[in-house]
C-alpha cells in the first residue's frame, strides 16, 4: 500500500471517529423549570437525602473562564464572564463500567462504536468528493492512543498518536480482545455523546452544561487555575495525567498509564472526584470558539446559560461539536495541561475514544416532577 493510500485511510478513519455515524438529538435533555416551585422544607429534605452516589452543588455565581494568572490558557477560554447557576445534584464520580453495564443489561443498548457504519450517512459530513475507503476499513471501532517512538515536533498533528482500531468499544476498551475484568470501577470510555444521552434518559438525569460543570469543578476555589489552587506541585497525587515527554514516555508518577479507578485521587471541596484528569467529560453545550466573547460582550451576569446556539470551529468546519471538560490521562504541560479548570475542547456528537467519558446531574425539579 502506498503512503498516499495509507494517509487517505487515516484521514477518513478520523472523520469516522470525529463525527457522523449517526445523527443525534438533544430532546431528552432537561433544564430547570421556572414555572415549578419547591418549598424550602422539601428542598432541604432532598439535599439531606441526595440520590445515590451524588452530591448537592448549591446555587452560586462565579467568573467562568481562565483566571488572569493562568499563562497556559487558550484563547477560547477567555474572556472571563459572570455566570449564575441554580443548585443541582452531581455524580461524585465519572460513570463507571459497572454502571454503564447495568444500563446496557436493562435496555439492550448498542453504542455508536459497536454499530455498523453507514457510508451514505457518513459522507454527508465529509468534504465533498471524499472517496469511499475499502469495506474492510469501514467497520465498527473507536480511537485508541498509541505512543510514538520518538519526540514529536508538531503537537498539533494528533494523527501521530491516535489510531482507529476496529473492534474497540466500551466492552473492549484496550483492544478487540480485551474485556472489563478488573476495570469495573474505571470510567466507561469509547462513549459518544449520543451514548451518554441514552444513559441519561435511562437514569432520569442529564448532562451538565459547561457552566454547571465548571462551577462544580471549582468548588470553593473560584479564582484558581486548578480545583485545589494555583500550585501545580503534587499534580501526580491529585490527578491522573501524563508525566514525562508527551507522547513518547510516561513516567507513571501517578501510578497509571491509562484510566484509573474512580476515587483514586482526592476529591475537590464539593466532594467530586476526577474533575481533573482521568477522562474528558461531555457537557451539553455546543462548542463555539466565539461564545465566551459574545457572552462577555453583553456586560451582564448569565443565568443558567446553556451555551452557544450552534457549533462553530473553523478547525473542524464539517463537524457539529459538543464541549468536553476536565482533561484526561493524556494531558501534560507540554501538550494541553487540560487538568486546569477552565480547559475546554470540542468533540463531535458521535465520536468516541478511550479518553472520553461522562458524569450526570439531576435537578430537584427532575426528581420531584419526573420530567
Amino acid at each position: 500500500m502506498t503512503h498516499k493510500k495509507e494517509l487517505l485511510i487515516m484521514v477518513v478513519c478520523f472523520f469516522i471517529a470525529m463525527g457522523c455515524k449517526r445523527q443525534t438529538s438533544d430532546k431528552i435533555e432537561i433544564t430547570h423549570s421556572p414555572d415549578k416551585t419547591i418549598s424550602k422544607k422539601i428542598l432541604d429534605s432532598l439535599i439531606q437525602n441526595p440520590p445515590k452516589d451524588m452530591v448537592w452543588i448549591p446555587r452560586g455565581t462565579f467568573l467562568q473562564g481562565a483566571v488572569p494568572q493562568d499563562n497556559m490558557a487558550m484563547k477560547h477560554e477567555k474572556p472571563r464572564h459572570p455566570v449564575t447557576v441554580d443548585g443541582f445534584f452531581m455524580d461524585i464520580t465519572e460513570v463507571t463500567n459497572a454502571q454503564f453495564s447495568k444500563f446496557v443489561e436493562e435496555t439492550g443498548y448498542i453504542t455508536i462504536a459497536e454499530r455498523e457504519i453507514d457510508w451514505e450517512e457518513m459522507k454527508k459530513q465529509l468534504p465533498p468528493n471524499t472517496p469511499k475507503p475499502h469495506d474492510s476499513i469501514l467497520r465498527p471501532g473507536s480511537l485508541m492512543f498509541k505512543k510514538t517512538k520518538e519526540s514529536v515536533p508538531n503537537l498539533y498533528d494528533f494523527s501521530q498518536w491516535w489510531r482507529w482500531v476496529i473492534g474497540v468499544n466500551w466492552k473492549h476498551p484496550s483492544g478487540p480482545h480485551t474485556n472489563l475484568k478488573g476495570k469495573e470501577n474505571h470510567p466507561v470510555v469509547h462513549i459518544s455523546y449520543e451514548d451518554a444521552l441514552a444513559y441519561c434518559k435511562w437514569a432520569r438525569k442529564r448532562l451538565p452544561t459547561e457552566a454547571e460543570w465548571e462551577f462544580a469543578a471549582r468548588g470553593n476555589n473560584k479564582n484558581t487555575m486548578f480545583f485545589w489552587g494555583d500550585e501545580r506541585d503534587g499534580l501526580s497525587k491529585r490527578a491522573n495525567s501524563w508525566e514525562g515527554e508527551f507522547p513518547v514516555n510516561n513516567t507513571l508518577e501517578d501510578g497509571f498509564e491509562r484510566t484509573a479507578p474512580v476515587k483514586t485521587y482526592p476529591p475537590n471541596n464539593f466532594g467530586l472526584y476526577d474533575m481533573a484528569g482521568n477522562v474528558w467529560e461531555f457537557t451539553s453545550d455546543w462548542y463555539n470558539v466565539n461564545y465566551y466573547e459574545e457572552l462577555a460582550s453583553k456586560k451582564d451576569t448569565a443565568i443558567n446559560p446553556k451555551g452557544a446556539d450552534k457549533s462553530y470551529n473553523p478547525s473542524n468546519p464539517y463537524l457539529q461539536e459538543k464541549i468536553i471538560k476536565g482533561g484526561s490521562f493524556l494531558c501534560s504541560d507540554s501538550y494541553c495541561a487540560s487538568y486546569r479548570v477552565s480547559s475546554r475542547m470540542g468533540t463531535s456528537l458521535d465520536s468516541s475514544a478511550e479518553h472520553i467519558g461522562f458524569r450526570t446531574i439531576v435537578t430537584p425539579e427532575q426528581l420531584l416532577f419526573k420530567e
